[in-house]
């Protein structure tokens, strides 16, 4: 059995379970070297290279990243805004959506069902900015109604990885 998951085109990429320990592993690691990776996975550095290269192309890897302890870089305050628009057709979404890419301070941005449309994540250096930030969101004519703001402040659990089992109804046999 092998899992699958649909790419941005709909298009369903087929993973074993070799590919599914890549991921795994590169979840962790992502600086890991081939060759070590290879060793994880019970593979030729060659097959694993060629694995990770067609993970990459199909974008199921999408980035590498390094996560940054902000506190070691510099003073700012983290927020979580829930929105909600006054209007809900798709083109008010998208255009929500667009205006929110160009603003540098909003780190993540989550479209929800419910009471609020979307959940955003800003990182500011001080209130200050948070609240400038706030002042552009509901003058940027995308029809902001309402912004309910949450200042985190710890993080207990943050995203950094998926369990993939946890994902497929039925993981493939390891080998």
């Amino acid at each position: 059995m092998r899992a699958g998951f649909v790419s941005g085109d709909a298009e369903v990429i087929k993973l074993d379970a070799r590919d599914l320990r890549i991921l795994a592993v590169l979840q962790e690691e992502g600086r890991i070297s081939n060759r070590d990776l290879a060793m994880r996975v019970g593979l030729s550095p060659s097959s694993c290279l060629v694995r990770v290269r067609r993970l990459e192309k199909s974008r199921v890897i999408r980035a590498y990243n390094a996560k940054l302890d902000l506190s070691r870089v510099s003073s700012s305050v983290q927020c979580i805004a829930l929105i909600k628009l006054a209007h809900h057709g798709s083109g008010a979404f998208q255009h929500f959506v667009r205006e929110v890419k160009r603003l540098p301070e909003i780190v993540e941005c989550l479209m929800l069902s419910g009471q609020y449309d979307f959940m955003v994540r800003t990182v500011c250096r001080d209130i200050a900015r948070y609240n400038a930030l706030n002042d552009r969101l509901l003058s940027l004519g995308v029809g902001v109604e309402s912004i309910g703001s949450y200042i985190v402040m710890e993080e207990s659990k943050g995203f950094t990885n998926v369990s993939l089992d946890t994902l497929i109804d039925d993981p493939p046999a390891k080998r």
